[in-house]
C-alpha cells in the first residue's frame, strides 16, 4: 500500500481523502497541538508530528513515504516579491521542496488559495512551479472549485501534482462531475440534521435520523452526530439573524440594522438551493438557510464532505479553523484516485 506523509496536515482533510482513496497515512505533521489532537484521534495509525517547518531542524525526522501532501501558508510571497522565492519568510513552502530533495517521493501535491496564482502578475506561481520541476519531478496545476465535484460549497483553491520523472508520466486531473445548474445544495447536505431551535446542544448519542439525499448517505456512515453544539447567540443577534432573506446578506437589511458589519461576507444566509459560501474558520459571518444561528461544526463538517463518523477535538474556536482550514476530504478522495491509479 502506498504511504503519505501529510505537511500542515491540520484535521486531516487530505488525509481523509487519500485514506478513502486506497493509501496509508504514514505521517500527520503540524505546529498546532489542538489541530493534532483531532488528527491523532482519526487516524491512530499515523505518526504524529507537532513540528515548526519553518525550522531547518524538522527534516531530521522525516522518513521516506511514496507521497508527500500538504497546504503550506504562503505569506512571505506578497512581501518578498518573485526574484526572492528562496526568502527566509517562506521557509515553511520551501520545507515541502527540502522534503521533496531528501526523500525523493514519487509523488506530491500541494494546495493552496487561488490567489497564489496572480500575485506578483503569477511570476510568483511560475517560479514555484519551476521549483518544484527543479527537484526532479513533471508538474501539472488546476484550479478547482470543490462543487464541481460533488461537495455542497463554493470553494477555489488551486493544487499542484508532481510525478517523479523517472516514472515518465504527467498527472491528469479528475473532470469535473457536476454542472451548476446541478451542484449539490446545503439542504441536501443538511437538511436531516437536528434544528436545535429547542435546546443549543444535542448529546453524543445515537440518534434516529434517516438520509433523504445521494449525499446524506455518503457521509451518515455513524448513528452518533458528533459536534453538533449550537452557539447561544443573543437575542439582538437573532433578530437580525431573522431579517435577512435566504441567500442574501447585509446588503438586505433594513437602514440602521447590522450596521457594525458592513464587508462583503458579512451577515450572509445560506441558500437552501444552493451551495454554502466558502466555509471560514469561525468568525460568524455565515448563518444556516432556515434557522437563525452560525451553522454548527457538523453542518459545517458536511458542507466540506466530512464523514458523520469524523470527530473534532478541541475548544470550539479550534474546532471552527480546523473545519475551515481543511481540505474537502470528497475532493482530496477524486484527486487521489487519479494518483494512485497513475503510481501504483
Amino acid at each position: 500500500m502506498l504511504s503519505v506523509s501529510d505537511f500542515f496536515c491540520g484535521c486531516g482533510g487530505l488525509s481523509q481523502g487519500f485514506r478513502e482513496a486506497g493509501f496509508s497515512i504514514k505521517t500527520g505533521i503540524d505546529f498546532n497541538k489542538s489541530f493534532l489532537e483531532t488528527y491523532a484521534h482519526n487516524f491512530p495509525e499515523a505518526r504524529v508530528l507537532n513540528l515548526d517547518l519553518g525550522d531547518n531542524k524538522f527534516i531530521d525526522e522525516i522518513s521516506y513515504s511514496d507521497v508527500v501532501i500538504g497546504g503550506p501558508p504562503c505569506q512571505g510571497f506578497s512581501l518578498t516579491g518573485p526574484r526572492n522565492i528562496d526568502d527566509p519568510r517562506n521557509e515553511l513552502y520551501l520545507s515541502i521542496f527540502k522534503t521533496l530533495k531528501k526523500i525523493k517521493p514519487k509523488a506530491f501535491l500541494v494546495e493552496n488559495v487561488r490567489g497564489l496564482m496572480t500575485m506578483w502578475g503569477g511570476q510568483v506561481f511560475q517560479a514555484i512551479i519551476k521549483k518544484f520541476e527543479s527537484a526532479g519531478y513533471n508538474v501539472n496545476f488546476q484550479l478547482m472549485n470543490s462543487a464541481d465535484y460533488g461537495i455542497p460549497q463554493v470553494r477555489h483553491r488551486v493544487f499542484i501534482v508532481g510525478i517523479k520523472k523517472e516514472l515518465l508520466k504527467k498527472y491528469v486531473f479528475p473532470k469535473k462531475d457536476f454542472k451548476k445548474e446541478d451542484y449539490i445544495s446545503c439542504e441536501e447536505a443538511i437538511g436531516n440534521v437536528p434544528s436545535l431551535e429547542n435546546e443549543l446542544k444535542l448529546s453524543d448519542l445515537s440518534y434516529e435520523i434517516k438520509p433523504i439525499t445521494e449525499y446524506q448517505k455518503y457521509v451518515m456512515d455513524s448513528n452518533i452526530l458528533y459536534n453538533h453544539i449550537a452557539t447561544a447567540h443573543k437575542d439582538f443577534v437573532k433578530k437580525v439573524i431573522s431579517l435577512v432573506p435566504e441567500g442574501g446578506n447585509h446588503k438586505d437589511l433594513p437602514k440602521g440594522v447590522g450596521e457594525s458589519r458592513k464587508f462583503n461576507e458579512a451577515w450572509t444566509r445560506y441558500h437552501s438551493k444552493k451551495p454554502s459560501k466558502t466555509i471560514d474558520t469561525g468568525h460568524r459571518n455565515h448563518f444556516h438557510y432556515k434557522w437563525n444561528r452560525v451553522p454548527t461544526i457538523r453542518e459545517n463538517a458536511r458542507l466540506q464532505s466530512f464523514k458523520d463518523s469524523f470527530r473534532f477535538l478541541g475548544t470550539r474556536t479550534s474546532q471552527n479553523a480546523q473545519v475551515g482550514n481543511a481540505v474537502p476530504p470528497l475532493l482530496a478522495f477524486k484527486i487521489a484516485k487519479e494518483l494512485i491509479k497513475l503510481i501504483q
